[in-house]
């Protein structure tokens, strides 16, 4: 399947947010995410705005018929909406042929809130449903250039953060996860990748794609190399026994898509294969789509630290509402299921398909009232997050430190074959045909 034309010179985060006037897009980069409308990002827009390709039925039945399982509920009911080139990844697992995952956090607080656990939680699906490796980046020197914060702050927050990863479940055998503050320094196949991506993108095309200004520190301009080496496993001799040629499949918020598109770009231009990438929606912030969650406003969303009590506190006092102002106003116009904030969260992470048409259904129709929808979430948060807890509560700094330490995975690849070789076969493969 075709998707639409990309590349380094599309259009750029500035352009995207110049704003004609009376038009009122939304604004979306790897840095700000914010809409004029109560229901938030129109991603049918964005798709067309990025040169991405919509997720279909027809690539979910696909999907579905290759693993033999059906879907996540979060690819079933849109939540990962855009794609670039997954019927490539199909197709490497159909031929039983080789591909990893790659996804990453830029930690900027002690503890992670429910929508940045949304990639990892399907991520960790993906990998149990394909079993393939898998590496995250936690790029806490991002978060230093950006941040009013220390290079010991941002760092101790990459730990931390590691901790609610690995709290999610992925399996040890098969995950690598790095600090960019502790791994680039002692890995020189990463830093050459990253020298390669530096090399061929110019400052000009940077500033385009990223925004940049003239008084932004060196740092910012150069750190989109960081985020892109990742995506060639060659950057992990370890794990792929350095083969160059293993794809990778990046889940990721849509808001991060830039950085790819600059990777996708200069890929074939380093004989490596583009990334592969999937699409996340936005979480909603507690107060509705047109506010934004913050790790520095802690009832802006639900944080996996929280008790169970202030989970049914912060639902019930900050969930913006889409029922009526009254008991007999709501009963008689019903409720709106789009706006809804704790019915948005529902469809994150209630899996149960026909209770959660029936809570639509009831709640649009002003019988379902909105105490009992927030009480169902609550209830449902209040477990997700407890077992997390438990979980989290189980994993030491040694743990953490086994995790990051690089390392072959599971996984077997044989050795990339040396250019001798592949002249010497291609010059049989001639003969023979002659």
């Amino acid at each position: 399947m075709s998707e639409p034309t990309e590349g380094i010179g599309d259009m750029s985060i500035k352009d995207e947010e110049k704003q004609e006037a009376g038009d009122e897009d939304d604004v979306v980069n790897p840095w700000e995410v914010a809409t004029h409308s109560a229901t938030g990002v129109d991603y049918d827009k964005l798709i067309k705005r990025f040169g991405s390709t919509k997720i279909d039925d027809a690539l979910i039945q696909r999907i579905e018929k290759v693993t033999g399982k059906p879907v996540h509920h979060l690819l079933r009911r849109g939540k990962f909406f855009s794609q670039r080139d997954m019927h490539m990844i199909l197709d490497m697992y159909e031929q039983k042929k080789p591909f990893y995952l790659y996804t990453g956090r830029g930690p900027s607080s002690d503890a992670m809130h429910m929508g940045h656990l949304i990639p990892f939680i399907f991520t960790k699906w993906l990998q149990d449903t394909f079993d393939v490796p898998l590496v995250i980046q936690l790029t806490d020197d991002e978060k230093f250039l950006w941040k009013d914060l220390t290079l010991e702050q941002a760092n101790h927050m990459a730990i931390e953060n590691t901790k609610d990863i690995i709290a999610c479940g992925f399996d040890i055998e098969k995950t690598f996860i790095f600090s960019d503050l502790n791994f680039i320094s002692n890995s020189s196949a990463f830093y050459r990748n990253m020298c390669r991506v530096q090399k061929l993108v110019t400052y000009n095309q940077v500033k385009g794609i990223f925004g940049f200004g003239d008084s932004d520190c060196i740092g910012k301009i150069s750190f989109p190399a960081i985020q892109a080496s990742p995506s060639f496993s060659s950057s992990f001799p370890e794990i792929f026994n350095g083969r160059p040629d293993i794809p990778c499949l990046i889940p990721c918020a849509i808001d991060q898509d830039p950085y790819f598109r600059m990777t996708r770009d200069v890929a074939p231009r380093m004989n490596y294969l583009k990334p592969a990438l999937i699409h996340s929606t936005f979480f909603p912030a507690l107060q509705g789509a047109q506010t934004k969650m913050s790790a520095s406003d802690p009832n802006s969303s639900i944080f996996v630290t929280d008790s169970d009590k202030q989970i049914k506190d912060k639902i019930n006092k900050f969930a913006f509402s889409g029922g009526g102002a009254t008991v007999e106003e709501h009963k008689e116009k019903g409720g709106n299921c789009d706006v809804d904030v704790s019915y948005q969260y529902l469809t994150f992470f209630m899996e149960d398909d026909e209770r959660l048409e029936e809570i639509r259904k009831t709640y649009t129709s002003g019988e379902l009232l909105t105490g009992f929808l927030k009480k169902e979430l609550i209830e449902i948060l209040q477990k997700l997050v407890g077992e997390h807890r438990q979980k989290r509560a189980t994993i030491t700094d040694d743990v953490v430190r086994q995790f990051m330490t690089p390392r072959k995975l599971k996984f077997d690849y044989p050795p990339p074959t040396p250019p001798s070789e592949k002249k010497k076969k291609k010059k049989q493969k001639s003969a023979k045909a002659v």
